[in-house]
């Protein structure tokens, strides 16, 4: 049985759209410890263009971190295919769009389902260890302790420029799943090269959860010819609630668009 969810605006977002542009779907993927709070602006902007969209909520999400405990990075990324089988079958072509770890599932989807995923949109994406110097001893604490403070594993809550603006995201961190993630990168980066997709990158200068040299990484790494990156001046790590927002919504669309016009041409 599914979790209850218990977080006020972390439950799932979809929209059937409406034709023409609703024959090309998008799924757009939230991070670890998140919900679907800090996307949904983006899923509602893009489903009022017409587009077919589904925001799932991840398992162990949206609940209690003890919930988060129990699942693990395969958990999420099956959940997330899933979803995406489920665009695949009702719409012509897929675009995968992740922020954060979404990003990081994004990335992965692109490579292991490349038949399903026409484009790939990462918001800040995670590729790296964001602090190597602690990846022993999460893994030596987590033997004692199920969970450790945001801060103290280098994810401070809310990063944010604009004020009174939040996501709602767990104030503790797991252990567990978060190394079934660390364990995950390794691969994920190696394969960046098998990434064909079009491509957007989205990155903000100044981003204290995940290393702007993340985003320069997945641009150099990925064998898209048809890749772009989107700068962010004035925001940090949750781009879409920050000031960028609305820039961040039209550069999307417009690479949406793009993918569109392409499809119909002969």
């Amino acid at each position: 049985m599914d979790a209850v969810v218990t977080i006020p605006g972390a439950e799932p977002f979809s929209a059937a759209g409406e034709l023409p542009n609703s024959r090309l779907g998008v799924l757009i993927l939230h991070g670890f410890t998140g919900s679907p709070i800090p996307v949904r602006p983006l899923g509602e902007r893009i489903a009022e263009a017409g587009y077919q969209v589904e925001l799932p909520l991840l398992p162990g999400h949206g609940t209690t971190p003890a919930d988060l405990a129990g699942t693990r990075y395969a958990d999420w990324y099956d959940d997330a295919g899933r979803v995406l089988d489920h665009l695949a079958a009702h719409t012509d072509r897929v675009v995968v769009c992740g922020l954060s770890v979404g990003g990081t599932i994004a990335l992965d989807l692109a490579v292991r389902r490349a038949g399903v995923v026409a484009g790939v949109v990462t918001l800040n994406a995670l590729i790296r260890d964001p602090c190597p110097v602690l990846a022993r001893p999460v893994r030596f604490a987590g033997r004692w302790v199920p969970a450790l403070p945001r801060r103290w594993v280098r994810m401070p809550p809310d990063d944010v420029a604009r004020p009174g603006v939040g996501e709602s995201a767990y104030r503790r961190v797991p252990l567990a799943p978060l190394r079934s993630l660390l364990d995950e990168l390794p691969r994920i980066r190696s394969q960046l090269g098998e990434l064909t997709a079009p491509l957007l990158v989205v990155r903000s200068l100044v981003d204290h959860v995940v290393d702007p040299a993340d985003s320069l990484e997945i641009l150099r790494s990925v064998g898209s010819e048809h890749r772009r990156e989107m700068v962010c001046e004035r925001s940090r790590h949750l781009v879409t609630l920050d000031h960028d927002a609305t820039a961040v919504e039209s550069a999307v669309l417009q690479f949406l668009a793009e993918l569109r016009d392409e499809e119909g041409r002969p």
